[in-house]
């Protein structure tokens, strides 16, 4: 073979090696979001399947109301009477959802709480800021405190709706906190996961004809998005914002979150997020590495007894990870960590080591433990059955030396 053979060889190798690295690289990176921000994260695992942009501030619109939602079901009750102020209903500016509301008007806050987070009303979001905060100012400084709380790191509000301002602003990531710490409310999870609501009569409103539809498409029997797994959460619009959308769907084991800011229209923060959806149930799946119990290792015990020196380490809970489809999970070897002296005596349960995954971007560790207990070796037994022997065979010694003698007979 000469040597320009061996260059063309080894100059396909070469690219063979570069673009199975590139498809690699695409097969986990194809997800293209149309939206100026975008974010997947699979909540029983905390992977983090997709995300654009998720750090780049952006105005959130209503989502807005997400925050203002569980705040107000932490600082209130359900039965809580609300007075509507002149205040809360005269600064909304002209285009921007209402119920409405009305001048005087006495309503629950549950009330309060659907026209906020179904019809996505603003007269709601001020009515409910004054009553839990004694102002908009007041309201929207327990909003930056509980952000912060939350971790948020990006994010700045100004009111409790979303109406735009310059000065408030979030992230897609900042968006995915507050809205996996609201969904852990059951209140909260049974509100926005409603289609629609009618609003009780009121001292100003003696019908009940005013119906808060859910502008979420995902919870709409009758639309063509409707999916029974989705879980709210919240939409929001404005010119400045583009079309907002945070969602929640369980199924096939999965629990994720998605959010979307300022998607191009108002149909595809829809079609954007169902994309995400897909894109999560065909390309992802739980791998069950091992079950709570499981042998990973057999070791022999110093200083144990001939009986329970071999021991099994067992593993000290289950592994199951969420990882590509193309990924072999099952076949990942672990990294092994044993404790540096394992000596009898072992009690059954004691942790020994540690084992760890590390699958698709992902950590997975757990403990090893003694299968058994382990009993330390003694010598007693050995020693007495030494000093035994030897006094036998003193004694027998000592028989033999005093035994008499028989005397010789004298030759004649």
């Amino acid at each position: 073979m000469n040597k320009r053979i061996k260059k063309i060889i080894i100059s396909m190798i070469f690219i063979a090696i570069i673009m199975n690295n590139c498809i690699f690289v695409y097969a986990t990176n194809d997800l293209n979001v149309d939206a100026k921000a975008s974010l997947i994260i699979e909540e029983n695992s905390g992977k983090v399947i997709h995300e654009d942009n998720s750090n780049v501030q952006n105005y959130p619109a209503s989502v807005t109301k997400i925050l203002t939602a569980i705040l107000t079901l932490e600082n209130c009750e359900l039965t809580d009477t609300v007075t509507v102020s002149k205040n809360a209903i005269s600064n909304i500016p002209s285009g921007y959802v209402i119920a409405p509301l009305f001048v005087g008007e006495q309503m629950s806050v549950e009330d309060l709480l659907y026209a906020l987070m179904l019809k996505s009303a603003n007269d709601a979001a001020y009515v409910l800021a004054e009553h839990v905060g004694g102002s908009v100012e007041g309201f929207s400084e327990m909003m930056n405190k509980k952000a912060e709380e939350l971790g948020c790191k990006n994010t700045h509000f100004v009111n409790p709706n979303g109406i735009h301002n310059s000065n408030h602003y979030t992230t897609a990531y900042d968006m995915y906190l507050i809205a996996r710490y609201a969904m852990k409310n059951e209140e909260f999870v049974k509100i926005v996961s409603t289609y629609q609501h009618a609003l009780s009569a009121t001292n100003k409103y003696s019908k009940n004809d005013r119906i808060m539809k859910n502008t979420n498409s995902f919870v709409n029997p009758s639309s063509r998005y409707y999916d029974e797994n989705v879980k709210g959460i919240k939409t929001g619009t404005t010119l400045q914002a583009g079309n907002c959308l945070i969602t929640n769907i369980s199924k096939n084991g999965f629990d994720v979150i998605t959010v979307i800011l300022g998607a191009r229209t108002s149909e595809s923060k829809f079609s954007e997020t169902k994309k995400m959806f897909n894109y999560v149930f065909d390309n992802y799946e739980f791998t069950q590495i091992h079950k709570k119990g499981d042998v990973i290792k057999n070791i022999e015990v110093e200083k144990a007894t001939k009986e329970t020196k071999s021991l099994n380490l067992v593993i000290s809970e289950d592994i199951k990870s969420i990882n590509n489809i193309k990924i072999k999970a099952e076949e990942i070897e672990p990294e092994i960590n044993l404790n540096n002296e394992i000596i009898a005596p072992i009690s059954k349960g004691q942790e020994l080591g540690t084992i760890k995954y590390t699958i698709d971007g992902l950590e997975y560790n757990a403990k090893l433990l003694a299968e058994n207990d382990v009993i330390k070796k003694t010598y007693y037994v050995e020693i007495l059955l030494g000093v035994g022997i030897f006094i036998i065979i003193v004694g027998v010694i000592i028989i033999i030396k005093k035994r008499p003698r028989k005397k010789e007979k004298l030759s004649e």
